[in-house]
């Protein structure tokens, strides 16, 4: 079932075989049903100051850093930079505004192929464009003894951000793996885009309201419609990528 994606990928990516040492998570969407906050908290605080960002196209910058989106929002309806103050003003108040919010919950499916992956010797890795407090000390409540600080890349590492490789590479660094020993799970259009420009194999598990095909655009490698899907599938897709190898 997955072993035609993986073939792809390889012939692509110049590999011969995945040999699986790490699985690079994002966060929102992907560990945490959050993105409907997110989405609701940008809406909102941009509206207040008077910049035009719907409640869908939040999902479409979904792994940005806080700065990108709010600049691009603001370069397209101003023709110019939005100020360093600025930016930190609005960002500040969306992260107010998301912390207005109930917590929200993990998602189904992702402690528990999280487990089975740790119970295989394979290290998780945090890869998120996130800056929010509340949910990054929150990872070690929800998901123990799966991410400690070293094995997590955040919007305070990075300077470019997705839809830039840099997260990634990073957190291949962070791994101490290179591109053929990891895999990427994302749920957001730039977020594979990061994945699949850091030449890592790349599944998305589409949990938020865009249309499926929009992902696989993005470059995505496989398609889930659910974490739980992913959870569900690993075992399979594990023999998959143990399977595969070109000559």
């Amino acid at each position: 079932m997955f072993k035609a994606s993986i073939v792809r990928y390889l012939e692509a990516s110049g590999h011969s075989h995945i040999n699986l040492k790490a699985v690079l998570f994002d966060m929102d969407g992907v560990l945490f049903n959050s993105m409907p906050y997110h989405s609701e908290a940008w809406h909102t605080v941009m509206k207040r100051h008077g910049l035009d960002l719907s409640r869908e196209e939040a999902y479409l910058h979904e792994g940005r850093t806080g700065a990108a989106t709010i600049n691009i929002v603001y370069q397209r309806q101003y023709g110019q930079d939005a100020t360093p103050e600025l930016i930190e003003r609005i960002y500040a108040e969306k992260s107010a505004e998301f912390n207005k919010f109930p917590q929200p919950e993990p998602m189904p499916g992702a402690w528990e192929v999280l487990q089975k992956i740790k119970s295989e010797g394979i290290t998780p890795i945090l890869v998120t464009g996130s800056g929010q407090h509340s949910l990054l000390d929150r990872l070690a409540h929800h998901f123990p003894g799966m991410f400690d600080k070293g094995h997590m890349v955040t919007a305070f590492d990075v300077k470019y951000g997705k839809p830039n490789p840099e997260p990634y590479l990073m957190g291949l660094e962070k791994a101490g793996v290179k591109a053929d020993e990891a895999l990427v799970v994302e749920n957001a259009p730039i977020g594979v885009q990061a994945g699949v420009a850091a030449g890592i194999f790349t599944i998305a598990a589409n949990t938020g309201p865009l249309d499926g095909q929009v992902l696989l655009d993005a470059g995505a490698n496989l398609l889930f419609p659910s974490m739980q899907a992913f959870c569900d599938n690993w075992e399979e897709l594990r023999t998959a990528l143990d399977e595969t190898s070109l000559p």
